[in-house]
C-alpha cells in the first residue's frame, strides 16, 4: 500500500476571513485514502473553529510565520518552524495565510519539504516576490493575478469550488413578499462600499424596496452605515441582521443580491459571497472590479461602475421591472455558470492531482 501524501494546511484563524471555509471545504474533501490531512492555526478562537474541530483532523495551535526583525536572529526563530514541519514528516505544506510573510516558506525550504500558496488577494510587492520567489507552487484564484508573477512557470489557476448542493435554492422555499428584497453580504470595513448602495436604493425612492446588510454592523464603519440610513429616511427600508454563519436562509427570501464597491482602484481575488448568491440562483448585480468581472464575466450585463450609485439604480430598477419569469432565468443561468465552473468536486480533483504531481517530482 502506497504511503499517503501528509499535507499541512496553514492559516491564521478560523475567525475572520472567508478562508477558513475554503480550507474546511478542502481539507474535508480530500481523498483521505490517499492524503493524511493536518491543519496549523495561530489560535482556536470563534465558533467555526468548533466545526473545523468536528472533523476529526489533527489541528495544531501553531503559529508557522514569524517576524522578519529583528534580523540576525531571524535563521533562529525559522528552524524553529522547519523543525515543526520535519517533526511531524509533512510532504507537502499548503499556506493560506492572508499575508505576504515568507517565513514560513523559508522554513520549508530550509528541510526540502514542498511549500505552495494559494495567492488569495489582489496586491503585490517586495515581499511578496520573495514569498512567490521561494514557492514551489502558486495556486492563483483569478485570471489577472499570472501577471504578479509571469516567469514562474509552476503556477495554476484554480478558481475556489462552492458545494453546490449546499448552496441550493431547492432547500429553501421562498415565501410570498409585497416588496422586493435585496441582500448584500460582507465584511463591513469601508472599502465595501455599502454607502454605494444605501445611496442607490434612495435615489429609486421605491418604499417596495427593502435591503438586508448581513455582516458585523457594530464597527465605527457599520455604525455609519446605520446613521446614514437614518438620514436619508430609510431605516425602515434597510435592516442589518449582524454576521450570520449560515447566510443561505437570507439569500433565499431575497430577490437581487448586490455586491457594491466604493471605488474603481478596489480589486478582489474571487469574491466568495457572490459566488454563494449566485449558487442560491437569484439575480445580481456587482461593481466592474477585478475578481468580480471575473466571477461574471459571462454576464457583462450585471455589472456597473464601481462606486457609481446612479447607474447602480438604474440597473436595480432594471431588474425589478423584468417579469419575475425573466428573473427567475437570469438566476438559473447564474447558478448554472457556479457548478459548471466552480464546482466543489473540480476545485478537490484538481488540488489532488496537484499535490501528487509535486511530491513525484
Amino acid at each position: 500500500m502506497n504511503k499517503r501524501i501528509r499535507v499541512l494546511f496553514t492559516i491564521s484563524n478560523f475567525n475572520t476571513a472567508g478562508s477558513g471555509k475554503v480550507v474546511y471545504d478542502l481539507v474535508n474533501g480530500l481523498d483521505k485514502t490517499k492524503f493524511d490531512v493536518h491543519i496549523a492555526c495561530g489560535d482556536n478562537k470563534g465558533a467555526f473553529f468548533k466545526e473545523v474541530e468536528a472533523l476529526g483532523l489533527p489541528i495544531h495551535i501553531f503559529e508557522t510565520k514569524t517576524h522578519y526583525r529583528p534580523y540576525y536572529t531571524l535563521l533562529f526563530r525559522v528552524r524553529r518552524i522547519s523543525k515543526f514541519y520535519k517533526t511531524h514528516g509533512f510532504d507537502i505544506v499548503h499556506s493560506w495565510q492572508w499575508s505576504n510573510d515568507w517565513t514560513e516558506a523559508l522554513a520549508a525550504r530550509l528541510i526540502g519539504i514542498k511549500w505552495i500558496y494559494t495567492k488569495k488577494a489582489m496586491g503585490f510587492n517586495k515581499h511578496w516576490k520573495i514569498k512567490s520567489f521561494l514557492a514551489n507552487f502558486i495556486v492563483t484564484i483569478n485570471d489577472e493575478m499570472k501577471q504578479y508573477f509571469p516567469n514562474k512557470k509552476a503556477q495554476k489557476l484554480i478558481p475556489i469550488g462552492i458545494d453546490t448542493d449546499y448552496y441550493s435554492p431547492e432547500s429553501f422555499e421562498k415565501k410570498p413578499s409585497n416588496v422586493f428584497r435585496i441582500i448584500t453580504v460582507a465584511n463591513l470595513v469601508p472599502v465595501k462600499g455599502i454607502e454605494v448602495l444605501i445611496h442607490a436604493i434612495h435615489k429609486l425612492n421605491d418604499s417596495e424596496i427593502t435591503l438586508d446588510v448581513l455582516g458585523d454592523s457594530s464597527n465605527a464603519y457599520g455604525q455609519d452605515m446605520q446613521l446614514l440610513c437614518q438620514t436619508l429616511g430609510l431605516s425602515d427600508q434597510v435592516t442589518f441582521h449582524g454576521k450570520k454563519l449560515d447566510v443561505r436562509p437570507y439569500i433565499a427570501q431575497s430577490d437581487m443580491y448586490v455586491i457594491p464597491t466604493l471605488n474603481q482602484g478596489r480589486k478582489e481575488g474571487m469574491p466568495m459571497a457572490l459566488v454563494e448568491a449566485m449558487c442560491m440562483g437569484i439575480p445580481l448585480l456587482g461593481s466592474d472590479i477585478t475578481g468580480i468581472n471575473f466571477v461574471l464575466k459571462t454576464f457583462p450585463d450585471l455589472l456597473f461602475e464601481a462606486g457609481n450609485s446612479e447607474e447602480l439604480s438604474r440597473k436595480i430598477n432594471h431588474l425589478k421591472a423584468l417579469h419575475p419569469e425573466e428573473r427567475h432565468q437570469i438566476g438559473q443561468d447564474l447558478r448554472q455558470y457556479c457548478m459548471d465552473h466552480f464546482s466543489m468536486e473540480t476545485f478537490i480533483s484538481d488540488h489532488e492531482a496537484l499535490y501528487t504531481k509535486l511530491v513525484r517530482s
